[in-house]
């Protein structure tokens, strides 16, 4: 038949094919571009590196330099006006569905590229193939899809690699990853996990958990999370093609101390993130235990923001959202003390200039006026930090 590609397969075999070639992609992505290249989690060897540099060339068109420099802007400017992709900043639309055009526009800023994408490959098939040949190897691409799977099916399976990491990628992870999920750790930023699988985006889909330890080779911290780009890298450390350089600390519980040291101290500042995290049960509790006294004296809507501003850092609001929260917060004592005590305790791995001595000293302080506030939820977070441990 004319224009009949080398494999004549049914349209499952052609579905099939297409979830193959984009998986390939996704872990080229996850593994090489992302882990790798722009938080140096881990160490690749020359085959896997090479091979998912030249993969990437061919289905994506994508540039190292490129996406580790805007990447790594990413984390250093993240939810504000100098984020290139933020939802919380340009709305989810405009990232979900235009989060390939912002890249494009980011990835013609020189100052990005010279402040961000330092150590990234710069070769001589950098220099004069993948960086000069973007948009060769996706038409390379095209034209290998044509002969073997033919004029139409080969045409749509390259038409859904062109599109496969600008939706997920560009689209999915960096606009619903950072304003719709759940959240393990609580971030500085506005950053969730989508789904505890993470298998369709290669692990991506676990983005809060990568924004708490960005230098992590493991995305996964929960027992029922699961990574799959974690899974691949695991083997190629078995075929000795990869080396993990550093993945999240496991969090550990012991018996509570009865005084607190240097070891709980820093265990406590390791395990920051999950700290953070778990005072929020306090903060909901006492807010559901004062919403009928508040009802008093603000309205719904009011109310409403109250519980939405509790979850965030109040350096994080703008100023009129800050000056509303501070006024809700002076109708309830529990909650004003509450909020208070996190900013303290936030500042024990906020003191750079604090000495060890110090921060033990404040962190002791903080716990024995918690256990003498009569806050109940307070003596319990308490103990809770005494049995933090390394």
């Amino acid at each position: 038949m004319l224009f009949a590609g080398v494999f004549d397969l049914p349209w499952w075999g052609h579905v099939l094919v297409v979830l193959a070639l984009t998986h390939v992609t996704i872990a080229g992505v996850t593994i090489y571009l992302h882990r790798h290249q722009a938080h140096r989690a881990l160490e690749l060897g020359p085959v896997p590196s090479h091979f998912f540099r030249f993969w990437l060339w061919l289905t994506t068109g994508m540039v190292t330099k490129e996406w580790a420099a805007i990447h790594r802007k990413h984390h250093a400017r993240c939810e504000t006006a100098d984020d290139p992709h933020s939802p919380q900043v340009l709305g989810l639309g405009r990232v979900l569905w235009g989060g390939v055009f912002l890249y494009v526009k980011e990835s013609h800023q020189p100052e990005t590229l010279a402040r961000y994408g330092h150590g990234t490959p710069d070769d001589w098939l950098e220099r004069h193939v993948y960086t000069p040949g973007q948009k060769l190897g996706i038409l390379l691409m095209l034209a290998i899809d044509l002969v073997l799977f033919g004029l139409v099916p080969g045409a749509l399976i390259w038409g859904v690699q062109m599109v496969w990491i600008p939706f997920w990628a560009a689209g999915v992870i960096n606009g619903v990853g950072h304003f719709w999920g759940y959240r393990n750790y609580a971030c500085a930023d506005a950053s969730t996990n989508i789904l505890p699988w993470g298998i369709l985006i290669g692990g991506e889909e676990l983005h809060n958990n990568h924004h708490a330890y960005a230098t992590s080779a493991r995305l996964s911290s929960k027992w029922y999370e699961f990574d799959i780009g974690w899974l691949y890298i695991r083997l190629l450390e078995i075929l000795g093609q990869a080396r993990v350089k550093k993945v999240a600390p496991r969090l550990r519980l012991a018996a509570a101390r009865q005084t607190i040291d240097l070891d709980n101290l820093q265990a406590v500042i390791t395990h920051r993130y999950d700290v953070m995290a778990k005072y929020m049960q306090p903060l909901r509790q006492i807010y559901r235990e004062e919403v009928e006294l508040l009802k008093a004296s603000l309205d719904a809507k009011t109310l409403k923001a109250l519980k939405r501003w509790l979850a965030r850092d109040a350096g994080t609001l703008s100023a009129q959202d800050r000056a509303a929260f501070d006024a809700a917060l002076g109708q309830s004592s529990r909650l004003t003390l509450l909020v208070e005590m996190r900013h303290e305790l936030a500042a024990l791995w906020q003191r750079s200039t604090a000495t060890h001595e110090e921060l033990l000293a404040r962190l002791q302080d903080w716990c024995r006026r918690a256990e003498a506030s009569g806050i109940r939820q307070l003596e319990e977070f308490s103990s809770r930090l005494r049995r933090y441990a390394l």
